[in-house]
């Protein structure tokens, strides 16, 4: 599997970034979310699995890293999806360009630190937590941008995957997109990691 992970994260990346989603339709707030979950949760966590060995650092890492990098990700995705910034996103290919690669330097070090060491129990824990972290405030920025009553990134029309939305339905289907894989895709690899510390618990009881 870890052979396959650093191949087709490259691939996902090279598919969000060099498709439609950035290009024809980068005006849509729902394809800029498809992208944004392209990159921190589907080709980020494929691509810090897929890492050689010698790019660990293992139990030299810091325990609490990973939260860390939790909190750094949390300021990017909440400060891109600020109006304003989104606004000269969509206005400036170079402010895209810099907005995409926030997005994967953030996504890759999480998912590299909250999976650093596995085996380890303190930055199990550790990682575990930063990923449920991140679930929780994509949750909560998700179910924001799907209730809020009023659009908060243009006006008018635009065309997404064919179909034309209004401002106000781009927005909710790009919050829903973030809700039904952002916030899934780190809480499973947030109960991977807690289910490796309850699995290990009796095992690690039962050799002393």
């Amino acid at each position: 599997m870890r052979r396959l992970a650093l191949p087709l994260g490259i691939a996902a990346l090279a598919l969000v970034w060099l498709g439609p989603l950035l290009q024809a339709w980068r005006d849509s707030f729902a394809a800029h979310m498809v992208a944004h979950m392209g990159v921190v949760a589907i080709a980020a966590p494929l691509i810090a699995i897929g890492l050689p060995d010698r790019w660990r650092l293992g139990q030299a890492m810091p325990a609490g890293l990973p939260v860390l990098a939790s909190l750094v990700e949390l300021i990017a995705v909440w400060g891109w999806h600020a109006p304003a910034m989104r606004a000269a996103a969509q206005a400036s290919v170079a402010v895209t360009a810099a907005e995409q690669a926030t997005f994967l330097v953030v996504g890759l070090l999480l998912w590299w630190t909250a999976f650093a060491a596995p085996g380890d129990r303190r930055h199990a824990a550790a990682g575990a937590g930063a990923l449920l972290l991140t679930s929780i405030h994509m949750t909560l920025l998700g179910a924001l941008l799907a209730l809020s009553p009023r659009p908060l990134y243009g006006a008018g029309e635009v065309t997404c995957f064919g179909a034309v939305l209004s401002a106000g339905q781009d927005q909710q289907v790009g919050g829903v997109v973030m809700l039904l894989v952002g916030a899934a895709v780190y809480l499973a690899g947030g109960l991977a990691l807690a289910r490796r510390l309850v699995g290990e618990g009796p095992r690690t009881r039962g050799a002393g």
